[in-house]
């Protein structure tokens, strides 16, 4: 049975909220904790020695308000085994500009076509709709009320990691 985005969520920011309590128990960190700039990655190493694991976080919060935070790691070895042309249709969804552009535009509030067409201005809805569906299909977007779209928001913090990895750290 799936797991429900809203729950999965909650049950996240629970997570945090009991990290950050035993963080603050714990007392402030020390100087050479803050000069550490691979302290997620040394964590990372604790918790998986070789072969290692890959590792994506983030919190965000958007222009209109909505705030994400969400991790996931996968083992390094599970990574290099499976087929990755199973990801192939779900990367391509986003290798188009006007598909970043719908998904910059709804993650910033804009739930409609119409609001789409209006804020991008350009295409006509029925092309906007062939890029919603697309992005719809491969997850990106789901509807959340009559003729109004969202990015799930389990899909939110790895949208941004993509978009992260993508920079190549420029």
């Amino acid at each position: 049975m799936p797991i429900d985005d809203d729950a999965r969520l909650q049950a996240l920011e629970a997570r945090i909220a009991a990290l950050e309590q035993r963080a603050e128990a714990a007392g402030p960190a020390s100087s050479a904790d803050d000069a550490d700039v691979f302290w997620a990655l040394e964590g990372v190493r604790k918790r998986h020695p070789e072969p290692g694991a890959v590792l994506f976080t983030g919190t965000a919060t958007t222009a209109a308000g909505a705030h994400y935070e969400y991790q996931y790691g996968l083992e390094t070895e599970h990574l290099l085994d499976v087929d990755w042309t199973q990801f192939a249709d779900s990367l391509a969804s986003l290798g188009h500009p006007v598909r970043l552009a719908v998904l910059r535009a709804v993650l910033g509030g804009t739930e409609t076509v119409a609001g789409l067409v209006e804020e991008l201005g350009s295409g006509t809805s029925g092309q906007i709709y062939h890029h919603v569906h697309q992005l719809t299909a491969a997850g990106w977007l789901a509807p959340h009320a009559r003729s109004r779209y969202r990015i799930p928001p389990a899909r939110v913090i790895p949208l941004l990691a993509i978009l992260t990895a993508a920079s190549g750290g420029n």
